[in-house]
């Protein structure tokens, strides 16, 4: 029998979650399901009970798939198999990650793999903002060691309104959209984009997520109480107390000292590493006759114990002599420089430098053919924006090649995408790639991607709405007491050895995309409201930098660019534009060199028509207004015959529209045969006479066109003839008269037939 053991959490909304152990994959250190409607996620851990040899960090492993089968859904691609992680499912196992790794005992070093999989999925409830809640819970009902449980929530704002973990829909009208791991006292990661909303609107929806995850912890303690969870004992480190103190006293001056001396980021790194190195020979030389002492423990340890003495003499010198390694004051900004048009054959580039860290992004336009298409389990579509982020070693003067984009690419690009999407003009017709590679890193090139990809959309002519720039805030704290710092542009040292990376980017109206990893516990909502507001004060100093190298997007494109323009059309006119078989729109973009593609949105049809000049795009546009014109009588068109029958031909005036062309209306004098006076696929020039009301077919004119003969008289209408001899009408016959008299006269030509049949013939 299966013992499952469940705990169920209510949302505002009437909605439920419910967290399920027990049942699943038991065999895992701990695993659980969590279920809201007919979403539902499976997360398991197993850690190892050892640590590796030398181990001084926390190997943690967080993996997050989604299968097809949880949608009901065929995998794309020949072998119909899931493959590598998509991006979507790299960066919702990135936040998850984010959110757990600090919550680790630091002094615990076993490998351990957390695996979250999307087992049943719905078209409303998304699983991403279960995933941190399952990753948790299967960490609180194993032996593996957690300082306390967190869980994370999505919070979108939906007319005006919060909502926690909001569906499909709803997200679609949100103008904020972020999601918030936290504990139940502190909040560990925040992540988004916004609609230029405020700095105190931000900090809300923070406030309010926090509310619903302490819930969540609740929860999950609970679970563990109830299944009598007991934590593993561990001893992953060996320490030497006096050894710590020893290198302390002997090493933090001059760490200290050097710390003071502004230099660059390589010579304070080598600075540094001279001072240890020193340190390890003279300790191997003073102890080399120490039998007692183990002198290859003792230096790993003191490598060890060195980089915690580094950092306490740069956070030290931060918060008691208002110092940065640069020399800047805590809330100023390195020197900013930049150039635009720097790659003559991009569509748009930038060269954006501020500091140590610089970003060389380019921007390309296509068509609506170079659309990304999104077949994942969850959702599918198009995407119109992309953004790709490298990050080559060399940046960090690293001597090695790339093996492939990590998942700090993926997410670093994400972040910039975010930031800068909602400020795409919703009418900007073109697709848009921009490729930021980061050429020098020290300090949030993922912000300097937002500014240069500012520039280089400024630069293609692309009419943004409003311009993004972004920064990178620190924060160092003394546990001590009371006292912190809040730096803004951080140095990728002051990332390292703080306790806050907070990136915030937006433009003069407010914040687009934030993302935030804090790594201390207890941060006030005074301190991080502050964090924000002097985050504004650096943006919109950047900002002001960026509008001195380019103020406003230029008046028009490059050469280069393809030219694009979209037309609406009636919906029930995208067949005739198409054709038989697409005859017709391949035919169009043959002969006018262009690229149209067609899309339904709602009742009407968008036309995109792209060439490589102006005058190809007209010629298309002119060709599928003349298929969608409504045909007017009166009007002179240039047709071709299609048919040609006895009594006339069919003329295709506009394409899809056929009108008869009758013998009578073919010249002035009588044409006794069409096939004599007109040939299938000639071209001529007719005239629109009528229209039938109740048909619609229409009656075509070519002798209206031509100049009536000399003398010509004109047939008097069937009304207006003269008398026959006999008094009667010319047309009597044709126009009916007495049923009787037809009959009568009927029945004497049938005599009159059998009479003649039954008349012998003269041979016999």
């Amino acid at each position: 029998m299966v013992n499952a053991t469940t705990k169920t959490i209510e949302l505002a909304d009437g909605r439920t979650i419910t967290i399920e152990t027990g049942k699943l994959a038991k065999q895992a250190d701990g695993s659980v399901v969590v279920r809201m409607g007919e979403t539902m996620v499976l997360a398991t851990v197993v850690s190892a009970q050892e640590a590796n040899e030398d181990v001084d960090f926390m190997p943690l492993s967080v993996d997050y798939r989604e299968k097809f089968s949880a949608a009901g859904r065929f995998p794309g691609g020949f072998l119909k198999r899931e493959g590598r992680p998509s991006d979507e499912e790299i960066l919702t196992a990135r936040l998850v990650d984010r959110a757990l790794r600090p919550l680790f005992p630091e002094d615990y070093h076993a490998e351990t793999a957390v695996m979250i999989s999307l087992i049943s999925a719905s078209k409303e409830d998304l699983p991403d903002a279960l995933t941190g809640l399952a990753a948790s819970a299967a960490i609180a009902v194993s032996d593996v060691p957690f300082e306390t449980p967190i869980s994370e929530v999505r919070v979108a704002r939906v007319n005006g309104q919060l909502v926690v973990n909001p569906t499909y829909s709803q997200l679609k009208e949100s103008d904020l959209d972020i999601m918030v791991g936290a504990s139940s006292n502190n909040i560990m990661m925040v992540e988004g984009e916004m609609n230029e909303v405020s700095e105190e609107e931000m900090l809300e929806a923070i406030r309010f997520a926090h509310e619903e995850i302490k819930k969540h912890c609740q929860a999950q303690a609970e679970l563990a109480a109830e299944l009598g969870i007991v934590k593993r004992e561990y001893s992953h480190e060996k320490n030497d107390e006096d050894l710590r103190e020893k290198v302390k006293a002997d090493l933090y001056d001059k760490c200290y000292t050097l710390a003071k001396q502004q230099t660059t980021k390589q010579e304070r790194t080598a600075g540094f590493d001279a001072i240890r190195d020193e340190y390890i020979e003279a300790y191997k030389e003073a102890n080399a006759e120490n039998e007692e002492v183990d002198i290859e423990l003792h230096e790993k340890l003191i490598k060890r114990y060195f980089h915690d003495v580094e950092k306490e003499a740069m956070r030290r010198m931060i918060l008691d002599d208002k110092i940065r390694l640069d020399g800047r004051k805590t809330d100023e900004i390195r020197p900013i420089w930049g150039e635009v048009d720097y790659l003559p054959g991009s569509h748009g580039s930038a060269l954006f430098t501020r500091g140590e860290t610089q970003s060389l992004t380019s921007v390309t336009l296509g068509t609506k053919m170079d659309e990304k298409i999104i077949d994942n389990v969850t959702v599918q579509g198009k995407e119109k924006f992309l953004l790709h982020y490298n990050f080559p070693p060399f940046c960090v003067g690293e001597p090695r090649t790339p093996r492939g984009l990590s998942r700090r690419e993926i997410g670093h690009g994400n972040l910039a995408h975010r930031a800068l999407k909602r400020m795409i003009p919703e009418d900007f017709p073109y697709m848009v790639r921009i490729v930021s590679d980061i050429l020098e890193s020290n300090g949030s090139s993922s912000m300097a991607t937002v500014c240069a990809g500012t520039m280089a959309m400024m630069d293609s002519a692309m009419k943004m709405k409003r311009p993004v720039s972004g920064i990178a805030m620190g924060l160092i704290t003394d546990k001590g007491s009371e006292k912190y710092a809040v730096l803004s542009d951080i140095l990728g040292d002051e990332d390292h050895l703080g306790d806050m990376d907070f990136k915030v980017a937006g433009t003069v109206n407010g914040i687009t995309a934030t993302q935030m990893d804090i790594k201390v516990d207890g941060l006030s909502y005074e301190v991080l409201s502050q964090a924000l507001m002097q985050a504004k004060e650096g943006r919109l100093h950047i900002l002001n930098k960026m509008m001195e190298v380019i103020s406003e997007p230029r008046s028009e494109f490059k050469p280069n660019v393809p030219r694009i323009e979209v037309i609406e059309v009636p919906k029930d006119m995208i067949g005739a534009i198409i054709g038989p078989g697409g005859k017709i729109i391949q035919a169009i973009q043959q002969e006018t060199e262009t690229v149209i593609a067609i899309e339904e949105v709602g009742d009407i049809g968008k036309v995109e028509i792209s060439g490589a000049g102006i005058e190809a795009i007209e010629a298309a546009k002119k060709r599928i207004k003349a298929i969608i014109a409504l045909p007017e009588v009166g009007e002179i068109y240039k047709g071709k015959v299609k048919s040609v029958v006895s009594f006339g031909a069919f003329v295709e005036i506009i394409p899809g529209k056929d009108g008869l062309l009758h013998v009578s209306e073919m010249a002035w004098e009588r044409v006794e045969s069409a096939e004599d006076f007109v040939k299938e696929g000639e071209e001529l020039e007719v005239k629109l006479i009528g229209i039938d009301e109740k048909t619609g077919k229409l009656k075509l004119s070519r002798k209206v066109l031509l100049p009536k003969p000399e003398g010509y008289v004109e047939r008097p209408p069937r009304g207006d003839r003269p008398p026959r001899r006999d008094g009667g009408h010319r047309d009597d016959n044709r126009r009916g008269g007495d049923r009787r008299d037809f009959n009568r006269r009927d029945n004497d030509r049938r005599d009159n037939d059998r009479r003649d049949h039954n008349r012998p013939r003269r041979d016999n």
